[in-house]
């Protein structure tokens, strides 16, 4: 398991988009014609949001036990592997700044048709279209980190009840539309 880190909340950086674009082009290096899609998830890709200023991506993938084969390739641009990491279904990995050892990008990997991937993408879309959750997803942050800035497992788990109902009515939204 990860360690936890120092929870740090950022406004939000418009280059995060391009970051997130190139970190997709090492992933497609790295995973070839498996790979399908890459999105930008989580909240540095919701314009507005403070953010801890690490990457969600989502890699989507036609067979994933193609990526537990290229799990060296991973290592070598710099991934840590995790596994599942909790979630059946799911590869985990994170990037971490060589130098400071801070973290830079979160990877989760689902291979396509896993019902996470589309609760993923309707949370984001979501929170796009309503900016009024944005100020309220903002507001859960920012007390969460001021309960847990030491512990960025506990902050996760403190706006857990927050996301859950957040995400349930996004994708009912999103199956609706």
């Amino acid at each position: 398991m990860p360690p936890p880190f120092q929870v740090e909340l950022v406004p939000h950086d418009p280059r995060w988009s391009a970051t997130a674009q190139v970190e997709a082009s090492i992933l497609r290096a790295a995973l070839g014609p498996n790979l399908l899609a890459v999105h930008h998830i989580g909240s540095t890709a919701i314009p507005g949001l403070r953010a801890k200023p690490i990457l969600d991506l989502l890699p989507v993938v036609q067979n994933l036990d193609e990526v537990d084969l290229k799990r060296e390739k991973f290592e070598r641009v710099g991934y840590e592997w995790w596994g599942e990491f909790g979630l059946p279904g799911r590869r985990y990995a994170t990037k971490n700044e060589p130098n400071t050892g801070r973290r830079l990008v979160q990877l989760h990997c689902y291979s396509v048709g896993a019902p996470d991937i589309d609760r993923l993408l309707a949370f984001r879309d979501y929170l796009r279209r309503n900016p009024e959750l944005v100020t309220a997803y903002e507001d859960e942050k920012i007390r969460c980190v001021a309960l847990h800035p030491d512990n960025s497992h506990e902050y996760g788990a403190c706006k857990s009840a927050w996301l859950d109902a957040v995400e349930a009515a996004a994708l009912a939204d999103w199956r609706n539309s």
